[in-house]
Formats: C-alpha cells, sequence, structure tokens
C-alpha cells in the first residue's frame, strides 16, 4: 500500500464526538482508542482538567452505533489507583466474553508511569473488575499508551516509552514491541520505533494506531524537540522486515488551530472498507477536542 492508496486521517471534515471538557490550553479530551465489536462502536478516553484538577483525571468508556454519537456508559477515576494522572487507555473484548480496560497511570511525584488494567463480564462491571498490573515500568524506564492488537495466535502491543536516566530529558520517547498469550503477561520483543534526528520526530516517536498487519502499517506522533511536548503531529511507518521504519515522503499530519497538535489516532476498519479514525486534535482555543473522521 502506498501513500497514494493508504487511507489517512485529517483535520479536513472531522466531526467533534466529545469536546474538551473546558476552553482553553490544557483542557483536553483524547488519548482515545476504540474497538467495532459485534455491530457497537466502544470508545474510551482520558479527560484532562489541569486548572480545576490537575491533569487526567479520569477515563471515561461510551458506546454508539453510529460512532460519532456516543452514550457514557462507565467512567473510572485515578484515585481509585494511586495514580497522580491518566493518559491513553486500551477497550479490548475477550476471546470467550468480557472485557479489559487497560490503563496507563503516573506515579505520583514522579516522571514514572506504568500500565495497569481491570477485567470484567461486561463493560459496566469494569470499575469493580479484577484489577491487575499489567507493566509495571521501573526506576529507568516509564511505560504508557499501548496499543494492543489481539489476533489468533496471540497478542501484540505497541508500548511508549519514556527514559528516566536523564533529569529534565524524560519527556523523550520511543516504542517497543511486546507478545502476549493471554493480554497479561508480556514479552519485550525489543525497540522497534525511534524519532530521526533532525527530523519533525526527533524527540520522540509512538505508535498509536495500526492501518495494516500485512504488511505492517502503522500511524505514529512525534514532535521534533522538548518545547513540542503535548503538540505531537501524526505520521506513518511501515516494518522493513526489522523495525518500523518512517515514511519520509509523508509531511507530518496537523491541526490547522493553535499548538498543532493532531495526535493519539485510533483507527476502526468499518464493514464498507473504509476507516473511522478518531484523533486528538488543538482547536483554535488551544484546547483539544476528540473528533472522528472517515476515509
Amino acid at each position: 500500500m502506498t501513500a497514494d492508496t493508504l487511507a489517512l486521517p485529517t483535520y479536513d471534515d472531522a466531526r467533534v464526538v466529545v469536546p474538551a471538557p473546558a476552553a482553553g490550553p490544557g483542557n483536553w479530551a483524547g488519548a482515545a482508542s476504540a474497538v467495532l465489536h459485534e455491530g457497537v462502536f466502544w470508545l474510551t478516553w482520558r479527560v484532562r482538567r489541569p486548572l480545576t484538577d490537575g491533569r487526567g483525571v479520569s477515563v471515561v468508556v461510551a458506546r454508539s452505533v453510529d460512532g460519532e454519537r456516543f452514550e457514557p456508559v462507565v467512567e473510572v477515576r485515578r484515585e481509585a489507583f494511586g495514580a497522580e494522572s491518566f493518559e491513553r487507555p486500551v477497550l479490548v473484548p475477550l476471546p470467550g466474553g468480557g472485557w479489559r480496560l487497560y490503563l496507563s497511570c503516573a506515579t505520583p511525584g514522579s516522571k514514572h508511569w506504568w500500565v495497569d488494567s481491570l477485567t470484567a463480564a461486561s463493560v459496566e462491571g469494569l470499575p469493580l473488575g479484577e484489577r491487575r498490573i499489567v507493566l509495571p515500568g521501573d526506576e529507568r524506564t516509564a511505560v504508557k499508551d499501548p496499543v494492543i492488537l489481539r489476533r489468533e495466535h496471540g497478542w501484540d502491543m505497541w508500548l511508549c516509552c519514556h527514559p528516566l536516566t536523564e533529569t529534565g530529558a524524560e519527556d523523550r520517547m520511543t516504542t517497543r514491541h511486546l507478545t502476549s498469550d493471554d493480554g497479561l503477561r508480556w514479552t519485550d520483543r525489543g525497540e522497534v520505533l525511534v524519532g530521526r534526528p533532525g527530523s519533525w520526530d526527533a524527540r520522540g516517536a509512538r505508535v498509536t494506531a495500526v492501518l495494516t498487519e500485512e504488511p505492517l502499517t502503522v500511524l505514529y506522533d512525534g514532535r521534533p524537540d522538548a518545547a513540542s511536548n503535548w503538540h505531537e503531529t501524526t505520521g506513518v511507518a511501515r516494518w522493513d522486515g526489522e523495525r518500523l521504519v518512517a515514511d519520509e515522503a509523508l509531511a507530518p499530519i496537523r491541526s490547522p488551530h493553535s499548538d498543532g497538535a493532531f495526535r493519539y489516532a485510533a483507527a476502526v476498519p468499518l464493514p464498507s472498507g473504509e476507516t473511522r479514525f478518531y484523533i486528538e486534535a488543538a482547536r483554535p482555543d488551544g484546547a483539544h477536542d476528540l473528533v472522528t473522521v472517515v476515509r
């Protein structure tokens, strides 16, 4: 699949699915993931209100029959996990029934993150579901924002990793590939995507969505420097047999507004052959809305 035929999201014709919780920079609805399961769209996102509540306060799970108008079903708050903030969640239907919600959790008073989970028989039961830490990270690495794909042979994860070894540079990010038999115990298969010096993704590169499995093609977001933290834009990378390589022919996709953020893209294949994307995008006042577009 070439750049000419690849369906990619843009801000053009985007519709707001979840507006920012308040006006102004730092107020974000986004970092979403989505799945179409048995004819129902399930969307989960992080709510951020820094001025009143400080950073990512909760994760909402909602359902829709048309992919645009969502009804909230449950909300999970950071206090239940002892987390200072939430970032990207992932909702996965389990083989044989049931659901699992993965949560990116910030360790209070530090730059460290870990990935936690809740498992329940229904989406409604997730807040009281079985909790299990999936990836704890360590003193050298913060882990967050997983992209998870359940396939016939097992589970795949692309995990954003932030090195904590240099004070003041913890915003740097790379992506590692992990595999699992059950979605709880993961094996690290190594680093697969890094930023390119001198490019728009020099400070880091985070896989956000799988576009095609064979060959593996992904959307990822990145930024050129530390000052662009939280203002990531989106590009395409493809598997070359050893790692993911950025498509240098494609300019990064941006919002035309304020900080230009166009990040955390999620992709849902539709029965029509099209793809519905959900993206956290900057709006004119500096807040970030969660928007959708079909390509």
